[in-house]
């Protein structure tokens, strides 16, 4: 569902990296499991930095109401939930991410303009078309001054549209799914020592 290094379960393996990291210190750790014995949360804290993975996310989170009718992706072959909630912070920075997948009977166009309207909130909405699902959060080079959103593609049947800057955006990308469409919902939120979460 996310692109740019930002899978689910990159951002999870990227969260145990960083975890592993901050073990070094004194820490705690603390696993909620589902009933299903599945990990449900999992929040690592040390004097330098913390971890907190999840699996519960609202729209609420990311800023945008969901579109009306829409459902929860349910979780894949894989066994994937299409919902997380994680934030890293440590050694003066911090990244926040949201993302959450819904389907709807409805078609793109209906959501791509519910969405468009929803975003301009936020400032000048940026629409981009891409070939996959793959949400491009664009994060990199934001510290070298390079702080305006860009479109990863330009040709391709999903849409992408993206408002904000690289340190605090909202996205939403939509394709064509059947006869409806799959969305996902996703907010990221990056900053430094100097900066509020």
């Amino acid at each position: 569902m996310l692109r740019n290094d930002l899978s689910m379960p990159s951002m999870i393996f990227a969260g145990a990296v960083v975890g592993g990291l901050l073990f070094v210190s004194a820490c705690s750790i603390n696993v909620q499991k589902e009933p299903n014995g599945q990990d449900k949360k999992v929040d690592i804290r040390t004097p330098v930095g913390g971890i907190h993975v999840s699996n519960e996310a609202a729209a609420t989170d990311t800023g945008l109401p969901v579109y009306p009718g829409a459902r929860l992706k349910e979780k894949d072959s894989n066994d994937d939930n299409k919902s997380a909630n994680v934030n890293i912070s440590g050694f003066g920075y911090s990244l926040k991410v949201v993302a959450l997948q819904y389907e709807s009977d409805d078609a793109p166009s209906k959501i791509v303009a519910f969405y468009d309207d929803q975003l301009k909130r936020y400032g000048n909405v940026l629409v981009c078309h891409t070939h996959h699902l793959d949400v491009n959060a664009d994060i990199k080079d934001f510290d070298q001054g390079d702080h305006e959103l860009t479109c990863q593609g330009s040709s391709g049947s999903n849409t992408e549209l993206k408002v904000g800057t690289k340190e605090n955006q909202h996205i939403v990308a939509i394709e064509p799914d059947g006869k409806g469409s799959t969305f996902s919902l996703v907010y990221v939120h990056t900053h430094g020592k100097d900066e509020e979460i």
